[in-house]
């Protein structure tokens, strides 16, 4: 049995079908299949953010070279992982594809294109398109309404998602577009508004496990930390110090597995002391654009938590 392939599966009136093939209705399932973006046009710093604005300033390059051979080493750590790897198709005029997360973002139902705030980006969710036309994965649906990046939703759980928006990347109306689709299939969908400063949600919190997500509580509004509580979520706290630098930008990889950057020592020793797996490249010549391992990749298919 198969998934019927569309270029839009939502039902208008909500309860549509959960995918079989694909999919993912947490962020800590048993990962299977995960789509990276590629490094093949990754070349020059763009001013994304105030820290890539400050690197431009100071005359920064990147270490291009450097940069190849660390990504290889993460592919290597989901292929140990027993991760099969999908590479979007690279576009010589998408710089910034590597970062495949923020372009769309996967659901129980198919994937969700988004729609990029920044010129330079807004074309990334077309390869992706014809990625899903290829691979046969149905897409839920895309967004229309203001912009709205994968780095700021998560699925917290079944049922339950967090989207934040920040008005300068994603913004209040794509955050309520997304919300209205997810309660129409009965999901609660919490909006969170941060300061544009910190880009994306998945620089203050990430899901470890089931029941454990790694927090910079520094930055982040106690009610999101409350309501992790309510679900039965535990917290493990990430110093500001160390979130500023990818130290809360993770991927679980379900079974108490995680892949976390070497340069994230504080929680890679955290993790460790709690009994996870952890898978930990070196990606610092990456990652000094900033973002990280979640950054880089979008979960295609995960066993249902």
């Amino acid at each position: 049995m198969t998934d019927t392939f569309s270029l839009r599966t939502r039902r208008d009136d909500g309860n549509t079908p959960v995918l079989t093939q694909w999919g993912a209705d947490s962020e800590t399932g048993v990962l299977r299949d995960v789509l990276i973006g590629p490094v093949d046009h990754f070349k020059n710093i763009l001013p994304t953010n105030s820290v890539n604005r400050k690197m431009i300033r100071e005359g920064v390059t990147l270490d291009v070279e450097g940069a190849r051979l660390q990504y290889q080493e993460m592919l290597d750590c989901y292929r140990h992982a027993d991760v099969n790897v999908h590479i979007t198709p690279a576009d010589p005029d998408l710089p910034l594809q590597i970062w495949a997360r923020d372009g769309s973002f996967m659901t129980p139902w198919g994937m969700v294109i988004g729609q990029m705030a920044q010129w330079w980006r807004r074309g990334e969710g077309m390869p992706v398109i014809d990625m899903c036309f290829d691979k046969q994965i149905p897409i839920y649906e895309k967004i229309t309404a203001g912009c709205a990046e994968g780095g700021d939703f998560m699925m917290i759980k079944p049922g339950h998602a967090l989207m934040g928006y920040s008005g300068e990347r994603s913004q209040e109306v794509g955050a309520t577009q997304i919300q209205r689709w997810l309660e129409a299939e009965g999901w609660e969908c919490y909006l969170y508004e941060f300061d544009p400063f910190f880009v994306h949600m998945d620089v203050m919190t990430v899901m470890l496990t089931d029941n454990l997500a790694a927090v910079c509580s520094e930055i982040l509004d106690p009610r999101v930390i409350e309501w992790y509580k309510s679900l039965g979520i535990d917290t493990v706290e990430v110093p500001y110090r160390h979130a500023l630098k990818m130290g809360c930008n993770v991927v679980s990889l379900g079974n108490d597995r995680v892949l976390l950057p070497k340069e994230s020592t504080f929680l890679v020793d955290r993790c460790k002391a709690l009994g996870l797996t952890v898978y930990d490249p070196d990606i610092s010549k990456i990652s000094i654009c900033g973002g990280g391992v979640h950054c880089m990749s979008q979960p295609l298919r995960r066993d249902p938590a």
